[in-house]
């Protein structure tokens, strides 16, 4: 009971201590993890880096390594805020806020709403409202707590409609990154056909060129030189000295030809 109460006392701590799980993360323990892990997946024929995978009795020092399920209410508490996995847009009505406007159930799918309009009749509610609130406060301050209210019900009404466009901002920048995408490579395909357009104009400019045979020095300067580069260091003392002075000088006439 005790212990209870001070872990409970501990989380409610402006900077709370981690959770004791954490001892249980040590090098020897990821590595059985892992272990185990591999051969599960090599087991079932599944792929062993999905971080949904889940292994079956596992001994209780390693419990804590593995992933939680998922919520079955897909809902879950965070710092005393409950979160849920449906990521969806929370109706005014759901919040307790006044929806403005005469929008019926086939306006609010979206389909049939001008909501350019409707963002343009609330803001000029509230520039109105916001003078009738310098008119109230000029003369009675105490009646201006009504106006200031109206003036929150149209900015959360305003802020609503903004954030149902949210869908829409984020497809439309998905589709200006793909497109973005598109061109980089386009650019880059463009500036290869041209580098290999250049080589095959230089590869054909060169074939065109004509080339003069060989001259008879130029022929006995190479049949010298390779004659020299088959020679090992052995056949070479074999061979007079004269000889060696002959390839030699033919090796130098063949730099100057």
């Amino acid at each position: 009971m005790e212990n209870m109460e001070e872990d409970s006392s501990r989380a409610s701590l402006l900077w709370p201590d981690p959770p004791p799980f954490w001892k249980d993360f040590t090098p020897d323990n990821i590595a059985s993890f892992d272990r185990l892990k591999h051969d599960y997946a090599r087991q079932q024929g599944l792929d062993d880096s999905d971080a949904l995978l889940r292994i079956p009795d596992l001994p209780e020092y390693l419990l804590d390594l593995q992933p939680p399920r998922e919520p079955e209410e897909r809902k879950w508490r965070l710092f005393s805020l409950v979160h849920s996995l449906n990521d969806e847009l929370q109706s005014l009505e759901a919040a307790g806020i006044q929806r403005l406007g005469s929008l019926n159930e086939r306006d609010r799918d979206g389909k049939h709403m001008d909501r350019a309009l409707e963002l343009k009749r609330l803001a000029k509610s509230m520039l109105l409202n916001f003078l009738e609130l310098m008119g109230v406060m000029s003369y009675n301050p105490s009646h201006g707590a009504e106006k200031i209210e109206d003036l929150k019900t149209l900015l959360l009404n305003f802020h609503h409609i903004l954030n149902e466009y949210r869908p829409h901002q984020a497809r439309e920048q998905l589709i200006q990154l793909m497109q973005d995408q598109l061109d980089k490579k386009r650019a880059e395909t463009a500036a290869v056909r041209g580098v290999v357009d250049k080589a095959k104009r230089a590869l054909e400019g060169l074939g065109s060129m004509g080339i003069p045979p060989p001259t008879t020095a130029e022929r006995e300067s190479s049949s010298m030189m390779m004659k020299a580069s088959e020679l090992g260091d052995g056949v070479k003392d074999a061979v007079p000295h004269w000889e060696r002075q002959n390839i030699d000088f033919a090796l130098l006439d063949g730099d100057f030809v």
